[in-house]
């Protein structure tokens, strides 16, 4: 098994004779190390190296990246996939600043600097850009807390990517489309999915002990923290499509897992997001995700008049998310809502008003009395 080495700096130079040659150290600005990689000649050198390594190391932000990973805030407040997530994003940092002094942190030049190198990533991709950046301000942040540094110049940074899916929603026609076209086993991941307002990951975990026949209780993974290791439970009624796809699935269950591939195996979420997209492809679904079926379970209950306490108890979402999804995301953009607010307020006056007129009054005073009879 071949062994990772923290901090190995390779080096490609080109020869007299002009053949390239690369050259490893044991750091940057450290000992060249002999041999190749993964031998015994070079794991020793790289050993030998690093007993000599000077305490300065400790004055320099690899420390810091080194130290985050061994916190309970990386161990144990983030879930599996994110620390990996996080790990990736730690790696290209410690290729920038692996070797940037700890002092120059309260240098109001350092925050500067390091913008511009999230301006250099987001020409690639502005999205893992900040992504890149949340990362380097969490480990300063733990750091920070902890009394490893004096400041933290990535506090506050704005994002530059912004998401264009505040309108993505599955319309039937979509769900129709797919459901005609996609293999059977993946109708039932979008229909847990719009019944129930659940991301992705949770419903790829869902067990059929979780299921009752009538209802379904799981603990978002994104309810469970360090503070609240058991996550708040959601219990969520299922309506009478979902549950007879469900129970036709359960006669015939493979796996103590609902949601299976063709092979008759639980998902990976690469691979069925990857199986997924193939299939919306095919459809005709155009600018639509599996993760933009979330936004659309909370779209499609408050046009059939669902309350947010409702709709909360439901997806999971605090009722402040749930204000904020309909406010700022989904809502304003929906013009159904519109036609559901006008169609409430023809039937709240014609209950109160006999002869509830065809034509709008075109009188003022007209208008008001309709109003002052409705309210």
């Amino acid at each position: 098994m071949r062994v990772r080495l923290k901090g190995v700096n390779s080096i490609m130079k080109r020869l007299a004779d002009g053949s390239r040659r690369t050259y490893f150290y044991a750091w940057k600005g450290g000992p060249p190390l002999r041999g190749e990689p993964g031998t015994p000649e070079f794991v020793a050198s790289y050993n030998e190296a690093a007993a000599t390594k000077t305490p300065a190391s400790s004055k320099m932000l690899q420390s810091l990246l080194d130290y985050f990973q061994t916190t309970t805030e990386f161990t144990h407040g983030i879930s599996a996939r994110t620390r990996s997530d996080y790990v990736k994003q730690i790696k290209l940092i410690e290729q920038k600043f692996g070797d940037f002094p700890i002092a120059a942190l309260s240098d109001r030049r350092t925050r500067g600097i390091f913008m511009e190198w999230r301006d250099e990533l987001a020409v690639k991709s502005p999205r893992q850009a900040d992504y890149a950046w949340t990362v380097l301000a969490r480990v300063l942040s733990v750091a920070l807390k902890r009394g490893k540094i004096d400041a933290n110049p990535c506090t506050g940074g704005e994002r530059l990517y912004q998401s264009a899916r505040v309108d993505k929603i599955w319309m039937l026609g979509d769900e129709e489309a797919f459901l005609k076209s996609a293999p059977a086993h993946l109708h039932l991941p979008l229909l847990l999915a719009l019944w129930t307002g659940q991301r992705e990951g949770d419903l790829l975990r869902l067990s059929w002990s979780a299921y009752d026949g009538k209802v379904i209780r799981l603990r978002p993974r994104k309810t469970i923290t360090r503070k609240r290791p058991r996550g708040k439970a959601v219990t969520i009624p299922i309506g009478a499509p979902l549950q007879a796809v469900l129970d036709a699935a359960a006669k015939t269950k493979q796996s103590p897992i609902i949601l299976l591939s063709s092979e008759g195996t639980p998902w990976t979420e690469a691979g069925f997001r990857a199986s997924f997209n193939k299939a919306r492809d095919k459809a005709g679904v155009v600018g639509l995700t599996f993760n933009d079926t979330r936004g659309t379970a909370v779209t499609r209950l408050a046009l059939c008049g669902a309350t947010e306490p409702e709709i909360a108890t439901i997806t999971g979402h605090s009722l402040k998310d749930v204000c904020a999804i309909l406010d700022a995301h989904y809502l304003n953009r929906d013009v159904e809502l519109a036609w559901s607010a006008i169609r409430k307020l023809e039937m709240s006056v014609a209950k109160r008003r006999s002869g509830f007129p065809t034509a709008l009054p075109t009188a003022l005073s007209e208008s008001n009395d309709i109003l002052e009879n409705a309210l």
